[in-house]
C-alpha cells in the first residue's frame, strides 16, 4: 500500500509508517463501524438465551449508540491532550476487553452494562483513527488515505452482517463479540509497533469542566432522541431530557468561550471550511439516517420483502460507497474540495428524490438498487476538508465534533422522522378508513412492540463510516 504515501519524496521508513497508520486505522474503525449490524443481527437469539425483555434487548444497542455519541468528543479532546496514538490504543483496548465482557455476559443486564463501556472504548478510537491520518500525511495526501480507510471501513460493515448470520448459524451468539479480540489484539500490535506518537499531541491542557459538560450535555441528547423513537417510551419525560441536553449543550458553548484552555476552541468556527463542511455533514447525515432507517419497513410492510432482503438493499449503497470514498479522495487531492462537496450533495439529493417512486414501485433491481447504488460520494472530501481546516494540535476535537455531529443527527433523524410518520400516517389511515389507523398501530417506525409478529425487522441502526 505504498501508493498511500504522497507524491513528494520521502524514505521508505516514512512510506511504511503511513502504510502502518492507514491498516491500523482501518483494523480499529472497522470493529466499530461493523458493529451494530453485527449486533442486530444477533438479537432474536441473544434475546432467547438470556431470556431478555424486548426493552432490555433494545438497550442492549442503545446502551452502546449513547454512550459512544456522549463521549466522541471527549475523545477526540484527549487525543490531543495525551497524544493521538496513546488514547487511540487505549480506546481499541477497551473495546477489545468489553467485546470479551460482552461474550462473557450471562444476563440481560450485564451486557447493557458491557455494551455501555463498549462504546466508551469506540468514542475513545474513532475520532483518533482519523487524527492519526492527518497527523501522518500531509495535506496534499490525505484525501487518498482518509478516502482509502473510508472504503474498508464501509466494506467492513457491508460485510458486518453477512459474517454476523454466518457466526450465529455455526455458533452461539456471544461469538460475534469473540471475534473483535483478535481484531483489536492485531490493531494494538501494529499500532504498538508500527505507529509513532504524534509530536504536537502533549501541548494542549485537558479541560475536565468542558469534557464533563460535553458528556452530559451529548448523553442527554442521545438518551432523549433514542427514547424519543422507542414506541412505548415516555414522550414527556423523553422531551424534557433532550431540552436538558439542549441546555448542557448552551452551558458547554459558554464555558469554552470563557475557558482560558478551552477542550473545543470555538475559534475553530470561524474558520469558514470548518464550519460549512460541519454544517453540510449535519444535514447530509440528518438525510441519509432518516431514509436508511425508514427504508427497510417501507419495503416489508408495502411489498412483503423478507428481513433479509430488505438489509440487502444496502448492500450497493455500502459497496459503492467504499469505492467512491477512495476515488472522492483522490480527486480532492487533485482538484480540491469544493466541487465534490457541490456535486455530491447534488448527486445524494438527486438519489433521494428517485427513492420515493422507487419504494413505491417495490422492484428490487429494477427500482431499489440503482437508486441506492448513487449514494456516497461525499463521505472523504467531508473528512477532508474538516481535518485539512483544524490546526495539527486540534486534529483530535476535529475529528471528534465532526464524528459526533454525525451521530447527532443520524438520532434526531430517526427520532423526528419517526414522531412525524407515524402522526402522519396515522391520521391519513384514520381519514381513509379508520380500521387502518389500529392495523398502523401494529406497524414498526419505532420499537417493535410485544405483538408484533416474529418476522418483523429491528429497526435499522446505519452503520456507515463516518466522516
Amino acid at each position: 500500500m505504498n501508493e498511500l504515501s504522497p507524491t513528494k519524496p520521502q524514505s521508505p521508513a516514512a512510506a511504511r509508517t503511513q502504510t502502518a497508520v492507514v491498516w491500523t486505522a482501518i483494523l480499529a474503525s472497522s470493529m466499530v463501524f461493523a458493529d451494530g449490524a453485527i449486533v442486530t443481527v444477533a438479537m432474536p437469539q441473544m434475546r432467547e438465551s438470556l431470556q431478555a425483555s424486548l426493552a432490555e434487548i433494545q438497550w442492549v444497542t442503545n446502551a452502546y449508540v449513547l454512550t459512544l455519541s456522549a463521549f466522541l468528543l471527549l475523545g477526540g479532546a484527549a487525543g490531543d491532550a495525551y497524544g493521538l496514538r496513546r488514547i487511540f490504543m487505549i480506546g481499541i483496548a477497551c473495546f477489545g476487553l468489553t467485546s470479551l465482557w460482552c461474550g462473557l455476559s450471562g444476563s440481560a443486564g450485564m451486557l447493557i452494562a458491557a455494551r455501555a463501556f463498549q462504546g466508551i472504548g469506540g468514542a475513545l478510537l474513532v475520532p483518533g483513527s482519523l487524527a492519526l491520518i492527518s497527523a501522518h500525511f500531509p495535506k496534499d495526501a490525505r484525501g487518498k488515505a482518509i478516502g482509502t480507510w473510508a472504503a474498508a471501513s464501509g466494506i467492513a460493515a457491508a460485510l458486518g452482517p453477512i459474517l454476523g448470520g454466518w457466526l450465529i448459524d455455526i455458533g452461539p451468539w456471544q461469538a460475534i463479540f469473540w471475534i473483535n479480540i483478535p481484531l483489536a489484539a492485531l490493531a494494538l500490535w501494529l499500532c504498538w509497533r508500527h505507529v509513532p506518537e504524534s509530536p504536537v499531541a502533549r501541548r494542549i491542557a485537558m479541560d475536565w469542566l468542558g469534557g464533563g459538560l460535553a458528556v452530559l450535555a451529548l448523553g442527554l441528547l442521545a438518551y432523549g432522541l433514542t427514547a424519543l423513537g422507542e414506541r412505548e417510551s415516555h414522550k414527556g419525560i423523553a422531551a424534557l431530557l433532550t431540552l436538558a441536553g439542549v441546555a448542557a449543550l448552551g452551558l458547554f458553548i459558554l464555558h469554552e468561550k470563557r475557558c482560558a484552555a478551552p477542550m473545543m476552541p470555538l475559534d475553530l468556527f470561524r474558520v469558514p471550511a470548518f464550519a460549512n463542511v460541519n454544517a453540510l455533514t449535519l444535514l447530509l447525515y440528518f438525510a441519509l439516517s432518516g431514509a436508511l432507517f425508514f427504508l427497510p419497513t417501507a419495503l416489508i410492510e408495502a411489498h412483503g420483502y423478507s428481513a433479509a432482503k430488505a438489509g440487502s438493499v444496502f448492500l450497493p449503497f455500502t459497496l459503492l460507497m467504499a469505492v467512491l470514498s477512495r476515488l472522492g479522495g483522490v480527486m480532492a487531492d487533485r482538484f480540491g474540495t469544493r466541487m465534490l462537496l457541490t456535486i455530491g450533495p447534488l448527486i445524494t439529493g438527486l438519489s433521494f428524490a428517485l427513492l420515493a417512486p422507487a419504494v413505491l414501485h417495490g422492484g428490487y433491481w429494477l427500482a431499489v438498487v440503482p437508486v441506492m447504488a448513487v449514494m456516497g460520494i461525499t463521505v472523504a472530501p467531508l473528512s477532508t476538508t474538516v481535518m485539512n481546516a483544524a490546526p495539527d494540535e486540534r486534529i483530535g476535537v476535529a475529528s471528534g465534533v465532526n464524528n459526533a455531529i454525525s451521530r447527532v443527527a443520524g438520532l434526531i433523524a430517526v427520532a423526528g422522522l419517526g414522531v412525524i410518520a407515524t402522526f402522519g400516517f396515522q391520521r391519513a389511515a384514520a381519514w381513509a378508513n379508520p380500521e387502518l389507523a389500529d392495523l398502523f398501530g401494529q406497524a414498526t417506525f419505532g420499537a417493535i412492540p410485544h405483538s408484533s409478529p416474529p418476522h418483523r425487522p429491528t429497526p435499522f441502526r446505519s452503520s456507515m463510516p463516518r466522516p
